[in-house]
């Protein structure tokens, strides 16, 4: 069934998910704001997905009865637990199930900014940056997809990815506002802050790219462009939704408002602190 919600709210959204009888969604702990009477809530270590095999990869529930089913659910569990603390999430997912009727429940993200549900028809994934899931219906399933070793070290936000597949809706929130693009509109490349990225459909590549080289015109871009010295490449057809607002620069604008560390005319890289 499809799950009826609006998203409410301007500077600070939120979502409100009116649930069928018996209907499912879950969400990352911290982000539940309200729910009904009739809604139960049940707190969990494994989301949707970890049932075997590599979170994210469509391994199912598990597979089979008996010992060897319920050992294969364990291990898919502790999979995607072990994903989650190395990717700094929370290590429990909250689950809201209408009973009795017809319940609501309230998801809200932590920052202000927009949110956006995602609709699943089971023909392309979306991969969306650690910290932009705030809930999605039971139908669709949650894995943790990493970027490697050179591409993580680099770039840093883009590094671990969450990625939903199934049917069905998923809610997102960002920092800001959202801006729509499609990197094949581009000339099919499109270069971004990482910071900036919030969700993108499978088919786009990401990657990530040196501003210029270790010259001159480089180390000015890096250290009085306040861009550190790599951008993210999106190539491809498909939808990206970037945030006109990155984490580190809402930190910055917070601590300069309090009279803590400002940045000069070196984006912060030579910062100082008050002894």
């Amino acid at each position: 069934m499809t799950l009826r919600q609006e998203i409410v709210g301007n500077a600070m959204q939120m979502a409100v998910c009116n649930l069928q009888p018996g209907q499912t969604v879950y969400c990352e702990a911290g982000k539940f704001l309200f729910k009904t009477a009739n809604v139960t809530m049940e707190t969990r270590l494994s989301g949707p997905g970890a049932g075997g095999g590599q979170a994210g990869n469509g391994g199912g529930n598990g597979g089979g009865g008996g010992m060897g089913g319920m050992l294969r659910q364990a291990m898919g569990t502790a999979m995607q637990v072990g994903q989650r603390a190395l990717a700094g999430e929370s290590l429990a997912f909250q689950y809201f199930t209408s009973t009795g009727g017809e319940g609501t429940v309230g998801f809200a993200g932590v920052l202000p900014g927009e949110m956006r549900a995602l609709e699943l028809d089971g023909t392309r994934a979306w991969f969306a940056e650690k910290d932009a899931f705030v809930a999605a219906e039971s139908t669709v399933e949650f894995g943790i997809a990493f970027q490697g070793g050179r591409t993580g070290r680099s770039g840093g936000e883009g590094f671990i990815l969450e990625k939903f597949t199934g049917r069905g809706t998923v809610i997102i929130c960002g920092a800001g506002n959202f801006i729509d693009l499609n990197p094949a509109d581009f000339g099919g490349r499109i270069e971004v802050d990482t910071g900036c990225i919030v969700a993108f459909e499978e088919g786009i590549q990401y990657g990530v790219e040196r501003i210029g080289g270790l010259n001159r015109q480089g180390l000015m871009n890096a250290v009085f462009g306040g861009e550190g010295l790599s951008l993210a490449t999106l190539e491809g057809n498909g939808r990206v939704i970037l945030q006109s607002l990155t984490i580190e620069g809402l930190a910055n604008a917070l601590k300069k408002a309090q009279g803590g560390d400002k940045q000069g005319p070196t984006g912060g890289l030579f910062s100082t602190h008050a002894g």
